[in-house]
Protein backbone atom coordinates (compact mmCIF):
# COMPACT_ATOMS: atom_id res chain seq x y z
CA UNK A 1 0.00 0.00 0.00
CA UNK A 2 2.86 2.31 0.56
CA UNK A 3 3.55 2.23 -3.10
CA UNK A 4 -0.03 3.16 -3.88
CA UNK A 5 0.05 6.10 -1.44
CA UNK A 6 3.33 7.26 -2.89
CA UNK A 7 1.82 7.23 -6.42
CA UNK A 8 -1.25 9.10 -5.20
CA UNK A 9 0.93 11.77 -3.53
CA UNK A 10 2.86 12.29 -6.75
CA UNK A 11 -0.37 12.61 -8.70
CA UNK A 12 -1.67 15.18 -6.25
CA UNK A 13 1.55 17.17 -6.49
CA UNK A 14 1.31 17.21 -10.28
CA UNK A 15 -2.31 18.38 -10.10
CA UNK A 16 -1.36 21.15 -7.69
CA UNK A 17 1.47 22.29 -9.97
CA UNK A 18 -0.81 22.43 -13.00
CA UNK A 19 -3.44 24.27 -10.97
CA UNK A 20 -0.87 26.82 -9.84
CA UNK A 21 0.20 27.34 -13.46
CA UNK A 22 -3.38 27.86 -14.61
CA UNK A 23 -4.14 30.04 -11.64
CA UNK A 24 -1.59 32.71 -12.68
CA UNK A 25 -2.27 36.25 -11.84
CA UNK A 26 -4.94 37.49 -14.29
CA UNK A 27 -2.94 40.68 -14.89
CA UNK A 28 0.11 38.65 -16.01
CA UNK A 29 -2.05 36.52 -18.33
CA UNK A 30 -3.56 39.68 -19.84
CA UNK A 31 -0.09 41.22 -20.34
CA UNK A 32 1.10 38.08 -22.14
CA UNK A 33 -1.96 38.15 -24.38
CA UNK A 34 -1.43 41.87 -25.06
CA UNK A 35 2.22 41.27 -26.01
CA UNK A 36 1.14 38.47 -28.38
CA UNK A 37 -1.49 40.69 -29.98
CA UNK A 38 0.95 43.61 -30.36
CA UNK A 39 3.47 41.28 -31.96
CA UNK A 40 0.82 39.94 -34.37
CA UNK A 41 -0.29 43.50 -35.14
CA UNK A 42 3.30 44.57 -35.88
CA UNK A 43 3.71 41.60 -38.24
CA UNK A 44 0.48 42.45 -40.05
CA UNK A 45 1.48 46.13 -40.31
CA UNK A 46 4.83 45.10 -41.82
CA UNK A 47 3.03 42.80 -44.26
CA UNK A 48 0.59 45.61 -45.11
CA UNK A 49 3.47 48.04 -45.74
CA UNK A 50 5.21 45.48 -47.96
CA UNK A 51 2.01 44.88 -49.94
CA UNK A 52 1.43 48.63 -50.31
CA UNK A 53 4.99 49.06 -51.58
CA UNK A 54 4.45 46.25 -54.11
CA UNK A 55 1.19 47.86 -55.21
CA UNK A 56 2.78 51.27 -55.69
CA UNK A 57 5.68 49.78 -57.67
CA UNK A 58 3.37 47.72 -59.88
CA UNK A 59 1.20 50.78 -60.48
CA UNK A 60 4.27 52.78 -61.52
CA UNK A 61 5.41 49.94 -63.80
CA UNK A 62 1.97 49.84 -65.40
CA UNK A 63 1.99 53.61 -65.95
CA UNK A 64 5.49 53.44 -67.49
CA UNK A 65 4.33 50.60 -69.73
CA UNK A 66 1.34 52.65 -70.90
CA UNK A 67 3.58 55.64 -71.68
CA UNK A 68 6.07 53.42 -73.55
CA UNK A 69 3.29 51.81 -75.63
CA UNK A 70 1.82 55.24 -76.43
CA UNK A 71 5.24 56.51 -77.55
CA UNK A 72 5.80 53.42 -79.70
CA UNK A 73 2.35 53.86 -81.24
CA UNK A 74 3.12 57.48 -82.11
CA UNK A 75 6.46 56.47 -83.65
CA UNK A 76 4.78 53.77 -85.72
CA UNK A 77 2.29 56.33 -87.02
CA UNK A 78 5.08 58.80 -87.73
CA UNK A 79 7.64 56.45 -89.28
CA UNK A 80 5.60 53.40 -90.29
CA UNK A 81 5.67 54.32 -93.98
CA UNK A 82 9.47 54.45 -94.10
CA UNK A 83 9.98 51.25 -96.10
CA UNK A 84 7.31 52.23 -98.64
CA UNK A 85 8.83 55.69 -99.04
CA UNK A 86 12.29 54.18 -99.51
CA UNK A 87 10.86 52.14 -102.40
CA UNK A 88 9.30 55.25 -104.02
CA UNK A 89 12.37 57.51 -103.78
CA UNK A 90 14.33 55.80 -106.61
CA UNK A 91 11.39 56.48 -108.96
CA UNK A 92 11.44 60.14 -107.89
CA UNK A 93 15.21 60.23 -108.48
CA UNK A 94 14.81 58.78 -111.99
CA UNK A 95 12.09 61.28 -112.90
CA UNK A 96 14.29 64.14 -111.70
CA UNK A 97 17.24 62.81 -113.72
CA UNK A 98 15.05 62.53 -116.82
CA UNK A 99 13.80 66.10 -116.39
CA UNK A 100 17.35 67.37 -115.81
CA UNK A 101 18.21 66.35 -119.39
CA UNK A 102 15.39 68.36 -120.97
CA UNK A 103 15.21 72.02 -121.79
CA UNK A 104 13.21 74.14 -119.33
CA UNK A 105 11.09 75.74 -122.04
CA UNK A 106 10.07 72.45 -123.67
CA UNK A 107 6.34 72.20 -124.35
CA UNK A 108 6.43 68.48 -125.14
CA UNK A 109 3.34 66.85 -123.58
CA UNK A 110 5.37 63.85 -122.36
CA UNK A 111 7.78 66.13 -120.50
CA UNK A 112 4.86 68.09 -119.07
CA UNK A 113 3.23 64.82 -117.93
CA UNK A 114 6.44 63.68 -116.24
CA UNK A 115 6.73 67.06 -114.46
CA UNK A 116 3.14 66.83 -113.27
CA UNK A 117 3.62 63.24 -112.06
CA UNK A 118 6.80 64.22 -110.23
CA UNK A 119 5.02 67.16 -108.60
CA UNK A 120 2.18 64.88 -107.47
CA UNK A 121 4.61 62.35 -106.04
CA UNK A 122 6.55 65.03 -104.17
CA UNK A 123 3.29 66.53 -102.88
CA UNK A 124 2.16 63.14 -101.59
CA UNK A 125 5.52 62.56 -99.92
CA UNK A 126 5.32 66.00 -98.25
CA UNK A 127 1.88 65.06 -96.88
CA UNK A 128 3.51 62.16 -95.06
CA UNK A 129 6.37 64.28 -93.70
CA UNK A 130 9.04 63.65 -96.35
CA UNK A 131 11.21 66.67 -97.12
CA UNK A 132 14.26 66.89 -99.38
CA UNK A 133 17.52 67.94 -97.72
CA UNK A 134 18.64 71.40 -98.77
CA UNK A 135 22.03 70.51 -100.18
CA UNK A 136 23.83 72.79 -102.61
CA UNK A 137 27.39 73.00 -103.93
CA UNK A 138 29.54 75.14 -101.65
CA UNK A 139 27.70 74.25 -98.42
CA UNK A 140 29.66 72.58 -95.63
CA UNK A 141 29.76 68.79 -95.56
CA UNK A 142 27.84 67.29 -92.61
CA UNK A 143 28.49 63.58 -92.05
CA UNK A 144 25.13 63.29 -90.23
CA UNK A 145 23.24 64.34 -93.38
CA UNK A 146 25.62 63.59 -96.25
CA UNK A 147 27.44 60.54 -97.53
CA UNK A 148 30.74 61.38 -99.23
CA UNK A 149 31.12 59.37 -102.43
CA UNK A 150 34.47 60.90 -103.37
CA UNK A 151 36.87 63.75 -102.63
CA UNK A 152 38.29 66.04 -105.28
CA UNK A 153 40.57 69.04 -105.31
CA UNK A 154 38.70 71.97 -106.74
CA UNK A 155 40.12 75.45 -107.12
CA UNK A 156 38.09 78.15 -105.45
CA UNK A 157 36.29 75.69 -103.16
CA UNK A 158 37.08 75.47 -99.45
CA UNK A 159 38.03 72.06 -98.05
CA UNK A 160 35.22 69.94 -96.61
CA UNK A 161 32.51 71.62 -98.69
CA UNK A 162 30.16 69.98 -101.17
CA UNK A 163 31.26 70.13 -104.79
CA UNK A 164 28.62 68.00 -106.52
CA UNK A 165 25.44 66.11 -105.60
CA UNK A 166 24.87 62.60 -106.94
CA UNK A 167 21.62 61.85 -105.14
CA UNK A 168 19.30 63.99 -103.02
CA UNK A 169 18.84 63.20 -99.35
CA UNK A 170 15.50 63.14 -97.57
CA UNK A 171 14.13 63.62 -94.06
CA UNK A 172 11.05 61.83 -92.73
CA UNK A 173 9.42 63.88 -89.96
CA UNK A 174 12.75 65.56 -89.23
CA UNK A 175 14.59 62.23 -89.03
CA UNK A 176 17.13 61.29 -91.70
CA UNK A 177 15.55 58.91 -94.16
CA UNK A 178 18.33 58.84 -96.74
CA UNK A 179 21.60 60.80 -96.72
CA UNK A 180 22.55 62.90 -99.71
CA UNK A 181 25.34 61.36 -101.79
CA UNK A 182 27.90 64.06 -102.53
CA UNK A 183 31.41 64.82 -103.72
CA UNK A 184 33.47 66.75 -101.16
CA UNK A 185 36.35 69.19 -101.77
CA UNK A 186 39.74 68.28 -100.31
Amino acid sequence: MDKKKHKDNKAEEANETSQHASEKNPAEAGDDRLVELEKALAEKEAECAANWDKFVRERADLENYRKRVQKEKEEIQKYGNESLIMEILPAVDNMERALAHTADDTQDPIITGVKMTLDMLLGSLRKFGVVALETAPGTPFDSALHQAMSQVEKAGQEPNTIVDIFQKGYLLNERLLRPAMVTVAK
